[in-house]
């Protein structure tokens, strides 16, 4: 028996179909092709790949801030809240701790670093307004305390009998008292220079 042959119009389903030529992009790309580049032209903004060397690609460090302004104010107001934690504290156990005077530091340290930059009188102001922090802060648990045992509220003694509380202060102070204002201006110094961005 003799096989025919297929005709050439028709493909027979042996022999594989021919490819289609594809229509080419004849539009020039503005941005440089290389052999492993991305294929597309990057966003405005987007973070460009590694390149070839082989070196990682490091951003750019952020610009440096130095508000001075606000650095004094963000410490100021984390002065006034510390202080405010740091009596209740107080007030609450009868004794001075020593971890709280560390807390009342950092706290007013990280706001002046954070928010003012590297400003260099940031360190300092938040030294001496931990210093007045924990001053306050002592003041307020002498108040909380001598609300307590005595028929005053508390802002009766903090606000009208503020000389007695101050009285009262320098009976009870001791050498300890004197370590917890070292221990927070120590932190909010070296707290604000580590915070800054």
């Amino acid at each position: 028996m003799s096989q025919s042959a297929p005709s050439p119009a028709q493909p027979s389903a042996e022999q594989p179909a021919e490819p289609q030529p594809q229509p080419v992009d004849a539009t020039p790309s503005s941005a440089p092709q290389s052999a492993d580049a991305a294929p597309y032209v990057p966003q405005p903004g987007a973070v460009p790949p590694p390149s070839a060397t082989g070196l990682p690609y490091v951003a750019a460090p952020a610009p440096a801030r130095n508000n001075l302004g606000l650095g004094l104010v963000a410490a100021f107001v984390a002065a006034v809240v510390a202080a405010g934690v740091y009596g209740a504290i107080i007030g609450l156990t009868k004794h001075e701790i020593g971890w709280a005077a560390v807390g009342v530091g950092f706290l007013v340290g990280l706001a002046a670093g954070r928010l003012g930059g590297r400003n260099p009188v940031l360190p300092v102001a938040s030294a001496v307004l931990s210093l007045g922090s924990v001053y306050i802060g002592q003041l307020v648990g002498e108040a909380m305390i001598g609300a307590k045992e005595t028929t005053l509220s508390f802002s009766e003694l903090f606000f009208q009998h503020f000389d007695v509380l101050q009285q009262a202060w320098k009976a009870d102070a001791d050498p300890l008292t004197f370590v917890f204002f070292a221990i927070a201006a120590y932190v909010a110094f070296t707290g604000a220079r580590k915070a800054a961005l």
